[in-house]
């Protein structure tokens, strides 16, 4: 089972994403009001970078340390976001997540961004699989 769960059977699809000229406060904003810790950023349809609750920090640590405006996302995103294939399973996504100490991870498929898994999907994934092999019971 372990081997076969898909992340696409687990992800979000549609996430929220952001565009790489939004304000720095419009994506605190976002983040926030939504409650993730990152968001896929796209630009004309296509996945350009990743920009998280830490790139926000850097951003604001630099505008206020240095003395100049807050930039738009595309100044502190990561330009080279890691991925998931969708054809990705769970197990496979559990070891991105541990190796690379990521939260979220976009998932594409022929190169479009096509959902985005987190940890606390993973989470909710072992705990399925745990109550489907009777290791736990649903609560």
């Amino acid at each position: 089972m372990w081997k076969t769960m898909k992340v696409t059977d687990y992800m979000k699809r549609g996430p929220l994403t952001l565009d790489p000229g939004v304000s720095l406060f419009r994506a605190m904003e976002l983040l926030l009001e939504n409650r993730i810790s990152g968001a896929p950023v796209v630009e004309r349809g296509v996945l350009v970078g990743m920009f998280s609750e830490s790139d926000s920090l850097r951003g604001m640590l630099e505008a206020r340390y240095h003395g100049i405006e807050i930039g738009v996302v595309a100044d502190y995103m990561s330009r080279e976001p890691q991925v998931l294939p969708a054809r990705a399973t769970v197990l496979e996504a559990m070891e991105v997540f541990l190796r690379h100490h990521r939260r979220r991870l976009p998932v594409v498929e022929n190169g479009k961004l096509v959902g985005q898994i987190s940890r606390h999907d993973i989470l909710r994934a072992m705990l399925e699989m745990a109550a489907e092999d009777g290791i736990v019971s649903e609560a």
